[in-house]
């Protein structure tokens, strides 16, 4: 007499989260696969362009703009300003340079010289417009360049803008110990102009403690501190 064998039903294997997570990027990809491949072709161009660019049009663009202005830097270290600025008709001046390279490293470099060459032509508002219009990341030009923003804020006879920059380029860079003495005394002279004798005290001390082998600590600080009655 046969026996009847009952069948034992299969139990479901037991699925693993690394199954899972397989199956779901496999189902995202088959729904989205013609997306994602748009995206990364976009990364790619896009990607590749900008090395492109780089290396095609953005480094010949600073190499002709260095180059247009190295007779401009020559005429500014020999003080010819008014030709470092405008050019001699043959090669360009800081100014042509400026608007011509734009965007290049030159161009930028270009305002500052310029603003520098507007102060020693005393054409002070020029000055502020160039020198504001630079920008670098170089905290010793940045220093200069604010120093220089003083300077030309002092010759316009404001004195507290001058105040302003000349602590701020001061404060900027304590490694320099030859610019920054000189703007903060320049600060502390000011503030003296001004009645302000506190914040001149301060400016002279903060010389003095910051900077004793400078020729400002050597040779003046002392000599205004006694005049504004800090005799310690």
């Amino acid at each position: 007499m046969a026996t009847d064998v009952k069948q034992v039903p299969e139990q479901p294997v037991e699925r693993t989260t690394e199954d899972r997570i397989v199956d779901s990027a496999r189902d995202f990809w088959g729904k989205n696969n013609k997306m994602i491949t748009y995206v990364l072709s976009g990364v790619i161009i896009l990607v590749g362009g900008y090395f492109a660019y780089n290396k095609f049009m953005k480094a010949p663009q600073e190499t002709k703009a260095a180059e247009a202005i190295w007779k401009a830097e020559d005429y500014f270290r020999n003080d010819s300003f008014n030709l470092a600025l405008n050019g001699d008709g043959v090669n360009a001046g800081f100014l042509k340079a400026a608007k011509n390279y734009s965007g290049t490293k030159a161009g930028n470099l270009s305002k500052f010289y310029a603003g520098a060459c507007y102060l020693q032509l005393g054409d002070f508002n020029n000055a502020i417009k160039f020198l504001k219009d630079f920008s670098t990341n170089q905290v010793e030009v940045e220093l200069r360049a604010t120093g220089l923003l003083g300077d030309a804020y002092s010759e316009l006879g404001k004195k507290q803008e001058a105040i302003d920059y000349y602590k701020k380029a001061g404060t900027m860079f304590d490694k320099d110990d030859v610019n920054s003495p000189e703007y903060l005394f320049r600060a502390a002279m000011l503030n003296q102009e001004l009645g302000k004798s506190k914040d001149a005290i301060e400016l002279l001390r903060l010389i003095k403690d910051k900077y004793p082998n400078s020729d400002r600590a050597r040779t003046d600080v002392d000599k205004y501190l006694g005049k504004l009655g800090d005799l310690n």
